[in-house]
């Protein structure tokens, strides 16, 4: 009988980082890996949601170079955390290392680097981020969602590997004829974002759905938010006879690509891959404080590629109301859409990460 081979998955603290490392680690499970995973106390309310046992918390935080104080304090942090990956390692040594981006991965990379272990890190934005970038020099490969990715330097160009996006493989085996066929009468409209997005979308859309309504465009909303919303968000929809539902972040998004036509959405790289690959129609809105303004460039690869539009937040109350009822009084903006989006899918994304790792053992 073959040993199983031990992986490791180091993620980030946000979603974005998260749930590729979880989706990664559950094929790696299925492929007889024995799989820990390495994160930090953000990365764990998101992978609290799932059953998974084998996690090592890291404490982790970026270099803060406000002050002088802030700065001593961030690179303590980073050093223990550093120390802490090393010990890990040394005991529960891996044959593979993944790290998913984001400042939480950062530790065990650098740590496995001291040890020379081989390492991957993955990057699914557009443009390269902090953690990864400073890992490239020491990193065996990159996967990477798009080859138009940018901020790698030439002399690491050999080591991009173009793999897709990570996904729920639910997601990706989704046929074209499963989501439902567009309305020509009423627009389905599905609001969703992380919990900035949930809350600022609250507060700025309703009324502009409003807006909407009053000059003629039918429409229901599926909406996202914060449970301190709940009751607000229904008192207004129900007061200004909006049809709506209205749900948390428990919900299984699935469920309600069935139900929609259009989606309005931030612009994190694992959402819009999503709703690309379930042929929805998006509105794209930039999240404006993200790192590297990875988001705004995110969002315009999108729209560039014809598969979303693309409105920044500052631009909501100004632009979002017409652009709506430009789509209601010309369906077939969504349908062109979806035609460019029948374009593109990443149904081989875990066949080139089975191909990739294979090259990988081959040559260690």
């Amino acid at each position: 009988m073959n040993k199983r081979k031990k992986a490791l998955i180091a993620v980030g603290g946000t979603g974005g980082h998260v749930y590729p490392g979880y989706y990664l680690a559950k094929h790696l499970i299925d492929r007889n890996f024995d799989v820990n995973l390495v994160s930090d106390k953000r990365g764990l309310k998101y992978l609290n949601k799932f059953n998974i046992k084998n996690i090592f918390i890291l404490p982790s935080s970026p270099l803060k170079k406000n002050n002088i104080f802030l700065l001593l304090f961030t690179s303590i942090l980073i050093f223990f955390s550093i120390l802490r990956s090393l010990f890990f390692l040394i005991f529960n040594r891996p044959s593979i290392i993944f790290g998913m981006g984001g400042y939480g991965s950062f530790p065990i990379c650098i740590a496995a680097s001291v040890l020379r272990i081989k390492y991957i890190i993955y990057e699914n934005n557009l443009i390269v981020g902090k953690a990864n970038k400073y890992l490239l020099p020491f990193a065996k490969k990159i996967f990477v969602s798009s080859k138009e990715l940018v901020g790698i330097p030439n002399k690491y160009q050999n080591k991009i590997i173009e793999i897709g996006n990570i996904l729920k493989k639910e997601i990706i085996n989704l046929s074209n004829n499963e989501i439902i066929k567009i309305n020509k009468n009423k627009l389905n409209i599905l609001v969703i974002g992380g919990s900035q997005a949930a809350k600022v979308f609250a507060e700025i859309l309703p009324n502009i759905f409003k807006e909407c309504i009053n000059q003629g465009v039918s429409l229901k909303i599926y909406q996202q938010c914060l449970p301190s919303q709940n009751n607000e968000l229904k008192h207004f929809y129900e007061q200004n006879n909006i049809e709506f539902e209205i749900f948390n972040f428990s919900k299984n998004l699935i469920e309600y690509f069935f139900k929609t036509n259009l989606a309005i959405t931030r612009s994190g790289a694992s959402m819009l891959a999503e709703l690309t690959n379930a042929k929805i129609p998006f509105i794209s809105v930039p999240l404006p404080s993200s790192a590297e303004n990875h988001q705004q460039i995110n969002a315009e690869y999108y729209q560039r590629k014809k598969f979303a539009f693309l409105i920044e937040e500052k631009n909501l109350n100004k632009k979002l109301s017409s652009l709506i009822k430009d789509i209601y009084r010309n369906m077939s903006k969504l349908d062109e859409l979806i035609q460019n989006q029948r374009q593109y899918s990443d149904k081989n994304v875990y066949k080139n990460i089975d191909e990739a790792i294979k090259k990988y053992d081959e040559k260690n």
